[in-house]
């Protein structure tokens, strides 16, 4: 005697369409969790060179005062003003530029090119500061820095004047 089995129904076939879908979903929230990170350690970071410039700061306050009564007041501050004192500076201002870069990536889940061209204007600018202020940078080097300078400005003008339309599909 033949038992008849009864009917099994296939296992729901899922549209390619829709894994895909489920699959950038998951990998967004992926990103969006690796950017978090990045903007949690950023911030950690840019507190530390915050600190370390307070620190360079009063230890400059120090050489000056130590220095004042010995030198003339202009050389004393040019003594006191260590080149620590300055690289800080003006790597804190780097680092609040990428800061801001993490920032807008986990807003608008894009890189901006104004952002990111802000980013390497305000990194050129420090090593052009530095090599300045140590007399250290050759003129070919100038040169070169300042060219590519004027390469990230004009590609952040352009992208402030070319700007690309609003994303519809969101």
């Amino acid at each position: 005697m033949d038992k008849m089995q009864p009917a099994v129904d296939p296992p729901p076939v899922v549209p390619p369409a829709v894994l895909t879908s489920k699959v950038l979903q998951m990998y967004g929230r992926f990103l969006d969790a690796i950017v978090t990170v990045l903007i949690f350690v950023m911030l950690l970071t840019l507190i530390g060179a915050v600190a370390g410039l307070v620190l360079d700061f009063t230890g400059a306050v120090s050489a000056f005062r130590s220095a004042a009564h010995t030198h003339t007041l202009a050389h004393g501050v040019v003594d006191a003003l260590d080149r620590e004192l300055v690289i800080d500076v003006l790597s804190v201002f780097v680092l609040i530029e990428l800061f801001r870069t993490f920032t807008d990536y986990l807003e608008f889940h894009r890189v901006r090119l104004r952002v990111l061209t802000e980013v390497g204007i305000a990194f050129i600018l420090r090593e052009v500061f530095i090599g300045l202020y140590d007399h250290s940078m050759a003129s070919p080097e100038v040169v070169a820095l300042a060219v590519f300078l004027a390469v990230l400005v004009s590609a952040r003008v352009a992208a402030v004047r070319f700007q690309p339309r609003p994303n519809t599909q969101d």
